[in-house]
């Protein structure tokens, strides 16, 4: 919204001019601005805990782990070698973990 900056500006006394019914209408005004919502519609995209995906297809590709990867032996996360914290014999631990 812009701004004239060189309008002359209210005093405090003009505010207090101000009628009862030009309050309440500009309230009014401002609440029949908001907007309302068919919360039904929205509802629809949620899948209930527990449905049936026995009929769906996953769309995703899986890679096996790459040889600068290794599998975190807490979290058994996937992860890059540069976020290797510790390295003993048997275990290996990411950043997160240790």
């Amino acid at each position: 919204m812009a701004t004239d900056y060189d309008a002359p500006r209210k005093t405090d006394d003009d505010l207090g001019e101000d009628s009862l019914e030009e309050l309440k209408a500009r309230r009014v005004d401002k609440s029949a601005s908001a907007v309302d919502v068919d919360e039904t519609e929205q509802a629809e995209g949620f899948e209930l805990p527990g449905a049936d995906l026995s009929n769906e297809e996953l769309s995703v590709r899986v890679l096996p782990r790459q040889a600068d990867e290794f599998t975190c032996s807490v979290c058994f996360l996937v992860k890059h070698r540069s976020q290797l914290a510790v390295e003993d014999t048997a275990q290996l631990v990411c950043r997160e973990c240790a």
